[in-house]
């Protein structure tokens, strides 16, 4: 069945189909290749970190009921019963009125509770150590199992894996993690009117802008771009391409065709593919209104729009999320930075949509920033190079008033 006509859908359905699509497989990569990836399971630590008690401080490993009171005016004295370095591991028990002497990372010895800097402490000559402070039970030492218990989960399945996670999968010993495959992603251009980026100014002719900035942004969204080129205004063509495209990667982008013209054949091509249907044709965002989505074989397919600044809208407002989705993100739509700003000048929207206005921010001492509106065409890209970020109306409301307080998604 041909759709020549847009069947509107909100942003908010469009992404409820988009969470529909399951997530990538799975695969075991070596923590070196793990940062920036998505957890596929639970992972549990096998150990407890650190495994025994220790100092945080170079001092003296003492028993805190030993210090208790102790001061510049009325310190305490305490024996010196051992000299421990990091790397050694007590075999003694601190006595009631001793002490020994600890560096940063050794391991307290039994008996000991706490640590006393060395800067609040004296050689009195011989084995005697004078305590200039008190100290409370756990003081200056890492516990045992403080940072993580055996057993406990260190990365929840979903859960973006961080330079900082990897550092703890270091220290726990595990050398290799299960995470959701890196979804590939090919990327379609078509229109008779593209050309090359090496060819030259052609009247009638523009060059392919959207297949480079839609591969940084898969890139960015953690996904493996595949560039299939330029597809001119053929039907056949097109299904060729897509076909070959649908089998090689996880996600399909096509950019251009997705408007209502007798040249597009977006549509038409994809539900000439197996098993295939077309989800939704068109959402209720401004730029990139005339967006698709469909399926092959349970494969997602976005027709994207052609106009450079509606493609990454889209990209960003929608697609980028649905990758990490795919990737294996529990909250891939969630996590936007955003600012407050005072609004520079009134803006008019149109009910019924949700409008992504482009702004660039200027700063002001001790005051909110000002978001100037980029205002200007779908086809420009100079809305999008000098915006520094967006401001979301929404599609109940006709506007914005200058003076108003926004909150801003930096870019």
């Amino acid at each position: 069945m041909r759709h020549d006509f847009f069947d509107i859908i909100s942003r908010d359905a469009f992404q409820k189909l988009l969470l529909e699509f399951p997530c990538s497989g799975t695969e075991s990569v070596s923590i070196e290749e793990a940062c920036g990836r998505f957890a596929a399971v639970d992972i549990l630590s096998p150990e407890d970190l650190p495994p025994v008690n220790r100092s945080c401080m170079d001092g003296f490993a003492v028993n805190a009921a030993d210090v208790f009171g102790s001061g510049e005016s009325e310190p305490s004295y305490l024996e010196c019963v051992a000299e421990l370095g990091v790397d050694q591991y007590p075999d003694f028990e601190i006595s009631p009125g001793e002490c020994a002497r600890i560096a940063t990372g050794g391991t307290l010895p039994e008996g000991s509770d706490a640590v006393v800097m060395v800067e609040h402490t004296g050689i009195m000559g011989a084995d005697t150590v004078e305590i200039r402070k008190s100290a409370a039970p756990g003081e200056n030492v890492m516990l045992k199992g403080e940072d993580c218990a055996k057993g406990k989960a260190v990365l929840k399945e979903g859960q973006k894996i961080r330079f900082q996670d990897v550092g703890l999968l270091a220290a726990l010993g595990i050398s290799e993690i299960k995470v959701h495959k890196k979804p590939s992603v090919g990327i379609l251009s078509t229109g008779d009117e593209l050309t090359d980026i090496k060819s030259g100014s052609i009247p009638g002719k523009m060059r392919d802008v959207n297949s480079y900035t839609l591969r940084c942004l898969v890139e960015k969204a953690g996904g493996i771009p595949q560039n299939y080129g330029i597809i001119g205004d053929n039907l056949e063509a097109l299904k060729s391409a897509l076909k070959k495209a649908l089998a090689e990667n996880d996600l399909v982008l096509l950019s251009g065709g997705s408007s209502v013209g007798v040249r597009d054949f977006t549509v038409q091509a994809i539900e000439e593919m197996k098993d295939s249907a077309i989800l939704a044709h068109g959402v209720a965002i401004s730029p990139g209104k005339p967006t698709i989505l469909g399926k092959s074989e349970g494969k997602p397919i976005l027709g994207l729009p052609g106009q450079v600044t509606s493609v990454q809208i889209i990209m960003l407002v929608l697609v980028i999320p649905f990758i990490k989705h795919i990737s294996g993100s529990k909250n891939p739509f969630k996590g936007r930075v955003l600012i407050p700003a005072e609004l520079a000048r009134n803006t008019a929207s149109k009910q019924g949509r949700e409008d992504y206005v482009r702004v660039k921010l200027e700063k002001r001492e001790n005051n909110l920033p000002l978001a100037h509106p980029l205002i200007g065409k779908s086809g420009l890209l100079r809305t999008m190079t000098e915006a520094e970020g967006l401001m979301v109306i929404a599609e109940d409301t006709e506007g914005s008033y200058a003076g108003k307080q926004v909150e801003i998604w930096l870019l």
